[in-house]
């Protein structure tokens, strides 16, 4: 159900982080560390699996919207998901 805006104190502009602000030029990330690093928290951090799946929620659209900023590199094994980077 919709929500009237004056029930929130503050309504900061929906702003989110561009590839070259979120990573290191020489580092490559999953989608996982993304997805943590898109809301503040640490790549490496320990997250329930319902919290993992809200924060992808976020980070999938993030890498395709952003997708002619980055480079991809394939898994390097079967059980571990590819990397992102930026485009150089």
């Amino acid at each position: 159900m919709p929500v009237s805006k004056s029930e929130f104190e503050e309504l900061p502009p929906c702003d989110f982080y561009t590839p070259a602000e979120l990573f290191e030029d020489d580092q490559m990330y999953t989608v996982y560390e993304i997805a943590r690093m898109l809301q503040g928290v640490e790549p490496d951090a320990e997250l329930d699996p319902e919290t993992e799946d809200i924060l992808l929620d976020w980070a999938i659209p993030w890498v395709m919207t952003n997708a002619d900023d980055l480079v991809v590199a394939e898994p390097r094994d079967e059980d571990e998901p590819g990397y992102y980077g930026l485009k150089e």
